[in-house]
């Protein structure tokens, strides 16, 4: 009983360190300088405008900081950064560069994409609630969407993409 209870345990240790260097390979696949172009609107029902950003990302085995400028109308620029940390396959962090003020991110991974609740520190479009999705979509590409609930409709709508290549 003693060396079947060693082997599961065996087994479920093998399989923990198995799932973290999965994640870790993943993380350190989104490691570099990004740029590209998006769209953002300012709140659901605003109109959209075009964007040109440009992204570092610093990657560790347990954590992805993403820090950025993000340029509309060649009059607004905005500073980014999300700070994740990943515990198992929980991701948890903060989110700086909406007029609310820094935010807070919960979520988990499912294949190519971090799928993150942003919890905002203030009412943005009647709630405090959106999701945030960073996506591994090709070797050298990430996209960035923000989704928030129309406070009139309750559909879920697209209030930022943003589409980058390694640079």
């Amino acid at each position: 009983m003693k060396s079947a209870a060693g082997l599961l345990f065996a087994a479920c240790l093998l399989g923990a360190t198995g799932a973290h260097a999965e994640e870790a390979s993943f993380l350190r696949s989104l490691q570099g300088k990004f740029a590209g172009n998006g769209t953002v609107r300012i709140r659901t029902d605003s109109p959209v405008m075009n964007i040109s950003c440009t992204f570092t990302s610093d990657a560790t085995a347990t954590s992805l900081s993403l820090d950025g400028s993000c340029r509309a109308m060649l009059l607004m620029t905005r500073e980014i950064r999300a700070d994740l940390k990943t515990s198992g396959d929980a991701y948890s962090g903060t989110y700086v560069g909406s007029r609310s003020g820094p935010a807070g991110l919960s979520g988990s991974r499912v294949g190519n994409a971090i799928n993150l609740d942003i919890h905002w520190a203030k009412l943005v479009n009647g709630d405090r609630d959106a999701e945030l999705t960073v996506e591994k979509t090709g070797a050298d590409a990430m996209r960035l969407t923000v989704t928030d609930a129309d406070p009139k409709t309750g559909k879920m709508v697209v209030t930022s993409r943003i589409d980058l290549k390694r640079s």
